[in-house]
């Protein structure tokens, strides 16, 4: 009995030194995490119709600029705040004076048919930019024949300025095409070239094959290029599905037929918001609305007063324009420069809709009703009454008649005229005959806010500042900015710019209009970022996946009593 107790005593013993150092650990738990990889087929529906898989000759249609977005690179790119980033051009460098710039390109950059990038591609992208089949504006073609270009080798090259020109990386954003494809192809037979149907870039995706059905051209395949010399994406397909309206291509989401709708549009928001499994991601576009005062018109001499510019802004309520007639689409604007630009403000005072405020500041400034009767205002017998031109697009239309009726509210009358768009700003603005504008200031392209062409005194006379603001201090800011290569001064001069754009009121910004497109749930990265095109939305597609693994990863957990 004594050695079997004796027995039973060890066995307690050990027990409890086996529990107390089990007490005093951390057990380790694991924990499955999702992780992305490589698998599935993206297919999105495209608004509108393919005409040429051609970045030269893309600029005018929305669902070629999407398919391009991954066929061709750029020299450079620009993320979301407009900062310029390495693509083609792994690195690059600038004179002390600002006018000469030299880029080195990517040793392993490579064409989908597995011939180099080099900077003869370059040179030859450039002259058929300048080339009259070149579908990029005057204002670009004009500036690359002021520019002198210098091959120094197959992968360095160099750019010579007349003067200092910080924007100019806005340029070099263009997709590159392939010489010793093009090359041997005359200019003029470029636009039906076999090459837009059947394209070589250099982009993370390739061409693969068109969809057709009834000799139509439905949508094309992209497939994985496997020796791209950036980010490699996870999705190894995608499917581009043409649709002729946002309706169809909801339809075609509701049938399975796409995971995603490249553009939601306001006749389709409502039916896509009960969509359980479709995401809406919405982006602020390039563009600013805004009314345009001719302050060199004699026959509306009250524009020239500021308290009069800023009482017509107070009496205006951009919050309802946004939220009835937009549907909530829009972003309030404060000033000229985009929103999520590194050049942005945020310090500007927002004037609030306020119309007994408005009424006080015009009675301040000697516009009354007149005591004998009428709803019009009258100082010193001229009448505030004035003309406001607008685009005959049933949006602009609505608009301009939200704003007739709230400065009705102030005693001012405004006449509207419909004109189409293109008519109004080179027979009216270009000519400076006009009153007030409600027009939009399309900024695409431009991840650089530099907003020298619309509103510096020198383009007052014959270039775009259609107000004809003439204001010194303002346009020294955007002159130094033009030729600061410094970003921090950069952004103090532009803030200092915005802030007496504030001040000055020239014109009355009324928003920032936004972009939305509609991705399945079960597609996951996506992220919506400010565009500089609505192709951008595509900017980090390699981070984007439809399949995950599951991984374990140990976790360590206290255990507590």
């Amino acid at each position: 009995m004594k050695k079997l107790r004796w027995q039973i005593l060890v066995v307690i013993l050990t027990l409890i030194l086996v529990g107390a150092l089990l007490l005093s650990q951390q057990p380790i738990v694991q924990t499955i995490l999702p992780q992305p990889t490589s698998g599935g087929v993206y297919t999105e529906a495209l608004i509108g119709s393919m005409s040429r898989l051609n970045p030269l000759l893309d600029r005018n249609n929305a669902a070629d600029r999407d398919v391009d977005k991954l066929l061709f690179s750029g020299l450079i790119r620009f993320d979301s705040r407009g900062m310029p980033l390495p693509d083609l051009a792994e690195s690059w460098g600038t004179s002390q004076d600002g006018t000469i710039y030299n880029f080195s390109l990517r040793p392993n950059a490579i064409w989908h048919d597995g011939q180099p990038v080099t900077t003869d591609d370059v040179i030859f992208t450039i002259d058929l930019i300048k080339s009259n089949i070149s579908f990029y504006p005057q204002d670009v073609k004009a500036l690359w024949d002021e520019v002198e270009i210098r091959r120094l080798d197959e992968k360095t090259m160099q750019f010579r300025l007349p003067e200092p020109f910080v924007p100019f990386l806005d340029y070099l954003t263009f997709g590159l095409l392939p010489q010793h494809i093009l090359g041997a192809v005359p200019a003029d037979q470029i636009m039906n070239a076999e090459f837009n149907l059947n394209p070589i870039g250099s982009g993370p995706y390739q061409f693969d094959h068109l969809l057709v059905e009834d000799s139509q051209i439905t949508g094309v395949v992209l497939t994985l290029f496997d020796d791209y010399y950036g980010q490699e994406p996870y999705i190894p397909q995608i499917v581009f599905r043409y649709y002729p309206s946002p309706a169809a291509a909801l339809d075609a989401y509701q049938q399975g037929e796409v995971l995603s709708i490249s553009q939601v549009t306001l006749n389709i928001l409502d039916e896509a918001l009960v969509e359980e499994n479709l995401s809406l991601y919405t982006s602020r576009r390039p563009e600013l609305s805004l009314i345009l005062f001719n302050l060199g018109n004699g026959e509306v001499p009250f524009f020239q007063e500021f308290a009069v510019r800023e009482a017509l802004l107070t009496g205006l309520n951009r919050q309802r324009i946004i939220n009835d007639l937009l549907r909530g689409q829009a972003i309030p604007a404060d000033g000229p420069i985009l929103p999520g630009s590194w050049a942005y403000y945020d310090g500007i005072e927002h004037i609030d809709y306020d119309p007994n405020a408005a009424i006080v500041a015009l009675k301040r400034e000697g516009y009354v009703i007149p005591a004998e009767g009428g709803e019009t205002r009258v100082k010193e017998g001229q009448r505030f009454a004035f003309t406001l031109l607008h685009a005959n697009d049933p949006l602009h239309t609505t608009l301009a008649e939200y704003i007739q009726s709230d400065w009705a509210k102030l005693g001012i009358e405004v006449t509207l005229q419909a004109l189409p768009y293109e008519q109004m700003i080179f027979e009216n603005l270009s000519t400076r005959q006009y009153q007030a504008a409600l027009v939009d200031l399309n900024l695409s392209y431009t991840p650089d806010p530099d907003p020298y062409p619309f509103w510096h005194q020198a383009e007052a006379a014959g270039g775009q500042n259609y107000s004809q603001w003439d204001h010194r201090a303002a346009s020294e800011y955007l002159e130094r900015a033009r030729v600061t290569a410094d970003i921090n001064e950069r952004a103090r001069l532009y803030r200092n710019f915005q802030v007496i754009f504030a001040q000055e009121l020239p014109a009355l910004p009324l928003y920032f209009p936004t972009y939305t497109f509609g991705v399945d749930a079960q597609i996951s990265g996506v992220q919506a970022a400010p565009l500089y095109d609505t192709s951008d939305r595509l900017s980090n597609i390699a981070d984007w996946y439809l399949v995950t693994r599951r991984a374990l990863e140990p976790v360590a957990t206290e255990v507590t009593e």
